[in-house]
């Protein structure tokens, strides 16, 4: 899988760190304060959206009085402190890391999430001892599956996109990182469990845990 790889890229929640448990709580309680009810498939209608078109997307779906970066900083407020105190590493990633640190390959990370939560869990889970550059999708012209905030971590990273090698959770990530011509790994998160085949015919690779990468290696 690492054959011929130069630099890999992480997709962040879900991915990289298992964090996308606390966001149904979030949008729940979010909604149920303005006397609203969180519809079945919102997660999957604003898969791969920015941080800002999940805003924009909410905004105009509830008729919501608040403003895009209003919306933005409730849900900032919201999610810091879980992001900086109970979002751990998915298993096997750490271990990843620094095998990726020890044999020069490079890492980046694009997010679609604000750059506030990933600043917090960066600090939490000492990125900075592992991860040269993250970008989020709010950087970019468009969010996943547009395979902009790819592109632009891979430029960063100052690598083609043919020698990446990207690890994603969900469909419209997977799709993001093909689109932007790199080799994708789907990993296993409990949210996405329904997409596991979908995934599964999407990506070049699968896992459950990233210690199966160093096996593969």
């Amino acid at each position: 899988m690492l054959e011929k790889i130069q630099s890999v890229i992480f997709d962040l929640d879900g991915t990289l760190v298992d964090s996308m448990w606390l966001w149904h709580d979030i949008d729940v309680e979010f909604l149920e304060k303005r006397g609203l009810t969180l519809p079945e498939t919102y997660q999957r209608d604003i898969e791969g959206m920015s941080f800002t078109e999940t805003a924009v997307y909410t905004k105009e779906l509830f008729h919501l009085s608040e403003s895009v970066e209003e919306l933005k900083e409730i849900w900032n407020r919201m999610a810091i402190e879980k992001y900086t105190y109970e979002v751990p590493f998915k298993p096997g990633a750490e271990e990843f890391l620094k095998y990726c640190k020890e044999h020069k390959i490079s890492v980046g990370i694009a997010t679609s999430n604000s750059r506030e939560l990933v600043e917090a869990v960066a600090l939490s889970l000492h990125f900075d001892d592992y991860i040269q550059e993250i970008v989020t999708a709010c950087e970019v012209k468009q969010g996943k599956p547009a395979p902009d905030v790819y592109l632009e971590a891979a430029s960063r990273l100052g690598v083609q996109p043919g020698r990446c090698l990207v690890f994603e959770d969900v469909p419209m990530g997977i799709l993001a990182g093909k689109h932007a011509g790199m080799k994708v790994c789907a990993v296993e998160d409990k949210f996405s469990a329904a997409q596991r085949e979908e995934k599964r015919e999407l990506a070049d690779y699968y896992i459950t845990d990233y210690r199966q990468v160093l096996a593969d290696r």
